[in-house]
């Protein structure tokens, strides 16, 4: 093999070598929330623990990306979360669900969301007490659908 082409052919190995490494990276969902909310720190928490790679982004005022993401006002929470793919997360979505719901990718979904704070939604936790609600999985045209009932504290994890 002449030397320009030797060269040419380690550029793309290299090059491609590169582009898996950062497609490693890519599974880190980033994190909007504001500086104040305990809740947000806490579910951050969680989604670590459950093996979710996180990165927060805090902001003053976090509407602006719940507005670019096409998060309807009855749908939204206190914090949201957004994959490289552009799948969003909206509140206290438990890390279980994130996961599933990034391997499956459900046609015509934009994401999921737990609308307002559920007592005992990860990050909501407040001794035993618990509060059944429902994971809606959002869909491109506004509309929602039940993703999950969580019914009992255990089914969140």
């Amino acid at each position: 093999m002449n030397r320009p082409l030797r060269g040419l052919v380690l550029t793309l190995l290299l090059g491609a070598g590169s582009k898996a490494a950062i497609g490693q990276s890519s599974d880190v969902l980033s994190v909007y929330r504001t500086p104040l909310c305990g809740c947000c720190k806490t579910w951050e928490a969680h989604a670590e623990q459950q093996g979710l790679s996180l990165q927060s982004q805090v902001h003053e005022d976090i509407s602006f990306i719940k507005a670019q993401q096409g998060i309807a006002p009855r749908h939204q929470s206190c914090h949201t979360t957004v994959s490289p793919q552009g799948f969003v997360f909206e509140g206290h979505v438990p890390a279980k669900f994130i996961k599933q719901f990034l391997a499956e990718r459900p046609a015509g979904a934009i994401g999921l969301t737990v609308p307002a704070m559920p007592l005992g939604s990860p990050g909501m936790e407040m001794g035993d007490r618990f509060t059944p609600y429902q994971v809606l999985l959002l869909l491109k045209d506004g509309q929602t659908e039940v993703y999950a009932k969580v019914t009992h504290y255990e089914e969140q994890f």
